[in-house]
């Protein structure tokens, strides 16, 4: 188990959320846990090329929708609440926003997060 894992079954160990994902990456070989992440850096990539748009944007609540879904398809169910909390996690935690800036260029951890917040709001 790496470091980040480690740190997450410490803190979420003990949510169904963290169940399927255990049940999800334990089936799955190095290289498809690989291929899982660069799918989700993908998308990233993808939100970080519409920053320039509102966060309410069309464009930028398709993407963090894909996201969301991505999430839910390959790792855990992803609830409104989850996604939130992700969304603040991605600029709170200095390597959720490293690695995402580096997916999409400076500022997309920020533009992550302000257009999960409008989703999830659009959501209730």
């Amino acid at each position: 188990m790496n470091t980040y894992e480690s740190e997450a079954a410490s803190r979420w160990g003990d949510t169904a959320a963290w169940l399927e994902y255990e049940k999800c990456s334990g089936s799955q070989s190095p290289a498809e846990q690989k291929a899982t992440a660069d799918g989700l850096m993908a998308l990233f990539a993808r939100l970080g090329e519409l920053k320039e748009l509102p966060p309410e944007s069309d464009e930028a609540q398709a993407a963090v929708a894909a996201i969301r879904q991505y999430i839910s398809d390959h790792y855990y169910e992803c609830t409104d609440e989850i996604f939130a909390g992700l969304g603040e996690m991605y600029v709170a935690d200095e390597r959720f926003k490293a690695n995402i800036d580096a997916a999409g260029g400076d500022g997309t951890a920020e533009f992550a997060r302000d257009a999960i917040r409008v989703w999830c709001k659009r959501s209730r």
